[in-house]
């Protein structure tokens, strides 16, 4: 009989936002913002313990009424130049047990599909990974700039349809909803990737963040068409 795994969700959620005041409890779809992400947390049976990384007694609030664990995050790494894994390596200093697992969770990512954080924690502990990432196909042509000259990262003279792609020519973009990590990884590489990397793919629907006004209603509209 396997013990469980300790698998913890930790969702950094500062107070201050440039585009949009307030943003991680703004509301969206009749609910705080981060609300999206702790019910989201909340839907796999494989989660120990929810941590919210906040400097802000407005979102600690919402965060306490949602029954989750609050870390004070302090003001050196609540600014706009702090990164991510300063917070998330910030709880795991401040939690009495060590987790094999830690998954992380970008409130400004509120539309995920159902049932897809047990299906990413089976394939990260199935497979053995040291991290893992969400990722969405595009079926956008891609280009670069290199010395003021635009670089084609596709067959121009052979432009495909959509329709006609097939799986090895479509590319993929991080679209930062999901994030699961082993503790040896983000501690040693103070990255929340690294190592062996695993994947598990969302529709494209899935790959907008809200960063401004326009993000939110535009994600408002879409969520309209989806059923998760």
């Amino acid at each position: 009989m396997s013990t469980k795994k300790n698998i913890i969700v930790i969702i950094p959620a500062r107070g201050g936002s440039k585009g949009i005041p307030k943003k991680n409890i703004i509301n969206f779809l009749g609910k705080p913002l981060i609300e999206h992400s702790i019910s989201y947390a909340k839907t796999s049976d494989l989660v120990s313990n929810i941590y919210v990384s906040t400097d802000c007694s407005e979102i600690a609030k919402v965060a306490l009424k949602n029954t989750v664990n609050v870390i004070d995050r302090p003001q050196s790494i609540s600014g706009d130049k702090a990164s991510t894994e300063s917070a998330l390596i910030h709880t795991l200093k401040n939690i009495t047990s060590k987790p094999d697992a830690i998954v992380l969770l970008q409130p400004t990512s509120p539309l995920r599909p159902k049932n897809s954080l047990n299906e990413a924690l089976n394939h990260f502990l199935n497979n053995s990974y040291d991290s893992l990432l969400s990722i969405s196909p595009t079926h956008r042509f891609h280009w670069m700039i290199d010395n003021k000259k635009a670089i084609p990262k596709y067959d121009f003279n052979n432009r495909p349809r959509r329709q006609d792609m097939k799986p090895e020519n479509i590319n993929y973009i991080e679209n930062g909803s999901l994030y699961i990590s082993t503790y040896e990884n983000l501690v040693n590489n103070n990255n929340r990737l690294g190592g062996n990397i695993g994947y598990i793919i969302f529709d494209e629907k899935y790959s907008y963040e809200i960063d401004s006004m326009n993000d939110l209603q535009f994600l408002e509209n879409l969520s309209k068409n989806t059923n998760d």
